[in-house]
């Protein structure tokens, strides 16, 4: 089995690499960084430019199935310019592959899945919602998710099975949130978010690569949420960091405008809530390995964990 991966080299992407070649599936993906392109048995770089509609078709040879994770990130300051960015970089990289699609042979692919985002889902401390929720949030980030699913719909023209995975609070030590929640707990100066009752659903960045995969495997289509089975509050996800890393929370919930006097508009992301279901996709079958907020932060910080325990008995052993 061979897979075309936009957005391969980044958090999410490369633990679907990783999961790729442990089970000998063959990876092309797509870069607009020449410096990046490699070939090698299981794993080949192809150019493209969606800026321009280029892209090397060379890149679908052998592909049975394409995932879609490319877009900037929507972690940085909201300016004008930036909003651009974000917006045309979903956008075109859709209308490049629709592009590149239309000049080739499809017939061997049977399965399209495109990233989204619940950020779609309007802010509620109330709401549960599940993929048939037709609301969307009056913020630039349902905007822009809005925006993103109209492209992902156009490639409903074609024969293969095409789904959109919503993708929840992404949790990992290299990137994504959970590293920028966890600096300020490490130095004991972690809390909670304006009333820290605000939703995050989250989701184990393996079981979210492993979702991807399994839309794949079983020929899915339509939109599913990839988050975990048990969204947790703010002041509980903080609280469950500060636990592992067993470091103190002493200090007051950090109020909304002191953050949007250093974020800007961005900071609307910390104060969001969404509770989202994940009860769709475990319907068809999808088995979580990180069901549990402490368990999925346990097995993230696990290596630290142990180092950290190590040191203690040491220290204790000494005395």
């Amino acid at each position: 089995m061979q897979i075309l991966i936009t957005g391969a080299t980044g958090l999410v992407g490369s633990e679907i690499v990783r999961l790729c070649h442990e089970q000998n599936i063959g990876v092309n993906y797509l870069t607009t960084n020449k410096n990046k392109l490699i070939s090698k048995g299981n794993y080949k770089g192809f150019y493209w430019n969606p800026d321009v509609g280029e892209i090397d078709l060379n890149c679908f040879k052998g592909v049975s199935a394409i995932i879609n994770l490319a877009g900037a990130s929507i972690s940085k300051r909201w300016t004008p310019k930036y909003k651009k960015v974000v917006l045309s970089s979903r956008i075109n990289t859709l209308r490049t592959l629709q592009k590149g699609l239309e000049q080739i042979d499809d017939s061997n692919i049977s399965s399209f899945v495109s990233a989204s985002a619940i950020g779609i889902y309007p802010n509620s401390l109330s709401n549960f919602y599940t993929e048939d929720e037709e609301s969307v949030d009056d913020s630039f980030l349902g905007e822009v998710v809005e925006a993103w699913e109209r492209e992902i719909d156009a490639f409903e023209k074609f024969d293969f099975k095409v789904s959109k995975l919503r993708v929840g609070l992404v949790m990992s030590a290299d990137g994504g949130a959970l590293p920028e929640m966890a600096k300020p707990i490490r130095y004991y100066a972690g809390a909670a978010f304006g009333s820290g009752m605000q939703w995050q659903s989250w989701i184990h960045i393996t079981d979210l690569a492993r979702q991807f995969l399994f839309l794949i495997e079983h020929q899915l289509q339509g939109v599913y949420n990839g988050v975990g089975p048990n969204p947790v509050n703010n002041a509980k996800l903080v609280k469950e960091i500060a636990k592992v890393l067993d470091k103190p929370l002493f200090l007051p919930n950090v109020p909304q405008f002191a953050m949007k006097a250093i974020l800007g508009e961005m900071s609307y992301l910390l104060f969001a809530s969404q509770r989202v279901s994940s009860k769709k996709i475990e319907e068809e079958g999808f088995v979580f390995h990180f069901p549990n907020v402490c368990r999925a932060i346990e097995n993230i910080y696990l290596q630290e964990t142990q180092e950290n325990n190590f040191e203690g008995a040491q220290k204790k052993e000494y005395v």
